[in-house]
């Protein structure tokens, strides 16, 4: 860790097309980076290479997470790996969604819940909450009092369901079951859009 530097969170928005059962929607994604000055984890690779580097910096990318392997998460996974020479990790739950856009490459380390991954002198938890995806996982950062949900928990309730893999009921269990017991001013940051936090998804869950 690079002297007089602390870890912290670093944002930029991509923009990308999302596509599933034979639609295709225009989106924008969210990119977070936590790390200090030295080193980062980057969180999901949606879709520019270049969008993310510029976040990135020259700056060491010890890991890249995918929240989920919907393709406007992963889409730049594996070019991303070759520019910064980091393994990519993913939940092996998630494995038919990342082979509809991956066919010919893996990623390189299974995530699993309790999971815990260090970078720039704090701690990441995995906590697996499948629902919006079978291997969806949220990414708790206890010194950092925030947490990211990927497209599980977004500012407004829980994210999609309906499309191919996913199921509301399971969704909904994994966000009340993991996600709300978290502390309440706990900051989400989210796969898309605005953060929120805690306590407020859980009064509107009325949980």
């Amino acid at each position: 860790m690079t002297a007089g530097s602390a870890a912290r969170v670093d944002h930029a928005v991509t923009s990308g097309t999302f596509s599933l059962d034979g639609e295709t929607f225009e989106v924008d994604n969210n990119v977070w980076v936590v790390g200090d000055d030295a080193e980062c984890v980057v969180i999901d690779a949606p879709h520019s290479v270049e969008d993310i580097l510029a976040v990135v910096g020259d700056r060491r990318v010890k890991a890249i997470v995918c929240t989920h392997a919907h393709d406007d998460h992963v889409r730049v996974a594996p070019a991303l790996r070759e520019r910064v020479v980091a393994p990519i990790l993913l939940h092996p739950d998630d494995r038919p969604l990342w082979e509809l856009t991956h066919r010919d490459h893996l990623w390189d380390v299974d995530l699993a819940d309790g999971q815990t991954l260090e970078v720039a002198g704090t701690t990441l938890q995995v906590i697996h909450t499948p629902g919006h995806a079978p291997g969806a996982v949220c990414l708790y950062a206890p010194d950092l009092d925030c947490v990211f949900t990927g497209d599980t928990l977004f500012h407004g309730g829980p994210g999609a369901t309906g499309r191919s893999y996913s199921d509301r009921p399971t969704l909904e269990a994994s966000i009340r079951a993991r996600l709300f017991d978290l502390p309440g001013d706990t900051v989400v940051h989210t796969g898309h859009g605005e953060d929120t936090t805690i306590e407020a998804e859980r009064e509107l869950l009325g949980a």
